[in-house]
């Protein structure tokens, strides 16, 4: 089934213990299509400067993601973002923001409308809230963050009532609950409107929520991680795309879908950027798929 996607596009400088890059491919909508890109159709929509790379147009291509949605001003800057990772590269220190063309309104194509699967990658609520309301019998999962739950608060607890999922991570939930344990807090996001919520908790995996049942995993285990940037929208887009794919959503489907999704972001932060993303094969996280179900459960 196919997914429909909006969010961001941007141009990153990034800093890890292993390095600095200037002016890579970034941007939550970009790395969520190329995860979910590997399961099923996915349609994206997202505004785009003209110092884009080329790069990124390729990668977007080669997976043959509908891009009717990703509007170009040729004249304008791509949203830029410079961050830096130190320690164990838990958190990110955000060093620079640049809007630029996330400023002007999303385009929402007609033949967008009819995609039975959406996610609302993090932007501004009442943006998200706008959205939704063209895709009123898509399954809807939305992202947000703490600047969002900082200065739009009461839209934030609009969109909640409007979707059907939420993921965010945990220092995000505990913001938005006032909840310090993680377990109250899923539970009390679930209460505020949606039917099922996945707290991300980074090297320690994720949990599913569930009216009041709960599900968590472990990330999987790697080796090298170079850059964590994009591995929560990577496993939101794996997630998203292998629950497209199924076709049915209930917990049991979702919290597979999250093992996928995590198996995504598994590849995404072994390497700067999207290099390591954009060449994985669906054979590849097939093979990790099975390594990470006998890492959970050995014969």
């Amino acid at each position: 089934m196919t997914l429909a996607v909006f969010g961001s596009v941007g141009n990153d400088d990034i800093t890890t213990p292993s390095g600095s890059v200037t002016g890579v491919v970034g941007g939550s909508s970009i790395y969520f299509s190329l995860a979910a890109s590997l399961f099923t159709k996915v349609r994206l929509a997202a505004n785009v400067g003209g110092d884009f790379p080329e790069l990124g147009w390729q990668a977007l291509r080669q997976r043959d993601i509908d891009l009717e949605g990703l509007q170009v001003f040729s004249e304008q800057k791509t949203f830029h973002w410079k961050g830096s990772y130190s320690g164990s590269m838990n958190e990110a220190v955000t060093h620079q923001t640049d809007l630029n063309v996330l400023t002007e309104p999303p385009f929402i194509p007609d033949s967008y409308k009819n995609s039975p699967f959406l996610f609302l990658a993090n932007t501004d609520p009442k943006t998200q809230i706008l959205i939704k309301k063209s895709f009123s019998k898509a399954f809807t999962f939305a992202d947000t963050m703490n600047l969002w739950i900082d200065t739009a608060l009461d839209e934030v607890k609009l969109l909640l009532k409007e979707i059907d999922g939420l993921v965010l991570n945990d220092a995000e939930a505990q913001m938005l609950t006032q909840e310090k344990n993680l377990i109250l807090a899923g539970h009390k996001l679930c209460s505020m409107g949606p039917k099922f919520v996945v707290i991300k908790k980074g090297e320690h995996g994720s949990i599913l929520f569930s009216g009041s049942d709960c599900y968590g995993l472990p990330a999987f285990p790697v080796e090298k991680v170079v850059d964590p940037t994009g591995a929560g929208d990577s496993f939101a887009g794996g997630m998203m795309g292998a629950l497209a794919a199924d076709g049915q959503v209930s917990a049991k489907t979702l919290h597979k879908a999250m093992a996928f999704g995590t198996v995504c972001a598994s590849f995404t932060v072994e390497d700067f950027s999207i290099n390591r993303l954009k060449e994985v094969t669906y054979e590849e996280i097939l093979s990790r798929y099975q390594k990470f179900k006998e890492f959970l459960l050995p014969d």
